[in-house]
């Protein structure tokens, strides 16, 4: 089965014609649209849903220039590394004492491993966050969520913030993994994303079901 097969159905609804005719109109009248239109969907690229393992749920596209390529907390190589990802490095170091932390913002290497770094709302304004919210994306992003509590199984969900906790209601818990905590944005990150553990526990789960663990160290440098 693959992402083309699972939401084939989905695209064809007239919220989604419409959500991406809207999209494409803003452009069109000369709106500066984050991520580029190619990267949409680049999430469900990079992972295959034969390899999935991990999910990592975001909330909205970054809104800064040259930052978001479609998918969550990344960044394209050459940009600041953003807060938020900061302090997920930060975590990570404090649950892996080796783990180096890279002085780039680009996640391809998770997404290639089985990790969905998946935003609840897929475009946005530049510098206007949120601007895409009401559009429909999160009904789609919820389908997306649906559809992987039933045709998968033992996924583990990385749900950080109000926001993404909020999707739990979509996962059955007796099939697959939910780990919650803080967003690791620094207004929050202090208040329970520090100390979380998820990345060790998520790799100590995938051993658990016979899968390979995610090498969460990202490379050095991206060119």
């Amino acid at each position: 089965m693959s992402w083309q097969s699972l939401l084939a159905a989905e695209k064809q609804q007239d919220y989604f014609v419409h959500l991406l005719q809207q999209v494409q109109q803003a452009r069109l009248e000369g709106q500066v649209i984050y991520p580029p239109e190619a990267d949409m969907f680049a999430a469900f690229d990079l992972t295959p849903l034969a390899q999935l393992k991990v999910v990592i749920l975001g909330q909205d596209p970054y809104h800064g220039p040259n930052q978001a390529h479609g998918l969550a907390f990344s960044v394209r190589a050459g940009v600041r590394v953003p807060p938020s990802l900061k302090n997920i490095y930060k975590e990570l170091a404090n649950e892996y004492p080796d783990f180096v932390i890279p002085e780039h913002g680009c996640l391809h290497s998770w997404a290639k491993q089985g990790v969905l770094l998946l935003n609840t709302v897929l475009t946005v304004v530049a510098t206007k966050p949120n601007s895409h919210k009401q559009l429909g994306w999160q009904r789609f992003t919820d389908h997306v969520i649906e559809q992987i509590n039933n045709h998968c199984q033992g996924v583990i969900f990385l749900l950080w913030g109000a926001n993404a906790e909020s999707k739990a209601k979509l996962i059955d818990a007796q099939r697959h993994i939910i780990l919650t905590a803080p967003h690791p944005s620094p207004l929050s990150a202090y208040r329970g994303f520090f100390g979380c553990d998820h990345f060790k526990l998520t790799n100590g789960y995938l051993t658990e079901q016979g899968k390979t663990a995610i090498n969460w160290q990202l490379p050095a440098a991206i060119t």
